[in-house]
């Protein structure tokens, strides 16, 4: 384990699998204090203990939170106020996806759940944590998790990649507003990552080739390979970026 991380508390929703779980262990093993935040306790509790498992000297903490609620946003920072400390690196990697279909079928709960979790969540989160910290007057790091959907027209995806574009729109005007009290915001488009969320187009062999043809590595990705570039951007090393998106996408946008 080594300490890019030391001393710093990470916030990381989606976290109880996926994307979310795999740079849940790569801070772990930076030395952050990592608090896994996700609707379900259960799904949790269990990426919690492989990581304790593989890291026994790591400090992790397991607390529910539906993303896209008010009241579950303030109870989660209320708690973490409480029993952890100041969040200096937000990792805002919930989301989901209820509509796969074009745009003129979707319904308006399922657009209001897309949002409410990709978008409001995503900003509400971000506004407690710098509002701590501009107040205690520290530094920190806000890693959006974007999409390539959210990079240009997403067909069958849509509204999801509507929000993903409002993501990277957000990255770009916080770095900008919050820079100068030192809290830094970038964001990571994936390209095809093989998680649940994505499920509708892994199972699908047409879609995953519309991906894999378009890459230098002709095939998806693996949630761990998203991991790195969420440590890099959290780290010291990154102290001069603010404001980007990287994109880990095997090439796919220049494809």
């Amino acid at each position: 384990m080594s300490a890019r991380l030391s001393g710093r508390v990470a916030l990381i929703t989606g976290a109880s699998r996926g994307i979310g779980a795999a740079i849940a262990r790569a801070m772990a093993r930076e030395g952050a204090t990592v608090v896994l935040a996700s609707r379900k306790q259960p799904g949790l509790d269990e990426v919690r203990d492989a990581i304790l498992r593989e890291m026994p000297d790591a400090t992790v903490f397991a607390h529910a939170c539906h993303v896209g609620q008010d009241d579950a946003r303030e109870a989660l920072f209320a708690w973490l106020d409480e029993h952890v400390g100041t969040v200096d690196i937000l990792v805002n990697n919930a989301g989901t996806n209820p509509h796969f279909g074009p745009m003129i079928t979707v319904d308006w709960g399922a657009w209001d759940k897309t949002f409410e979790v990709n978008l409001k969540g995503p900003f509400a989160l971000s506004r407690l944590m710098a509002q701590r910290l501009i107040q205690q007057k520290k530094p920190g790091a806000i890693v959006n998790i974007a999409s390539v959907l959210g990079q240009g027209a997403s067909p069958l995806q849509g509204v999801y990649g509507m929000t993903k574009a409002s993501i990277i729109s957000m990255t770009q005007t916080l770095a900008i507003e919050w820079g100068g009290a030192g809290i830094r915001v970038n964001a990571i488009a994936p390209g095809l990552v093989e998680t649940r969320l994505a499920g509708a187009l892994v199972g699908n062999d047409e879609i995953t080739r519309r991906f894999t043809d378009r890459t230098g590595s002709r095939r998806i990705a693996q949630p761990e390979e998203i991991a790195g570039a969420a440590v890099f951007l959290a780290s010291d090393e990154a102290s001069y970026i603010t404001g980007n998106v990287i994109n880990v996408d095997s090439g796919f946008r220049i494809g």
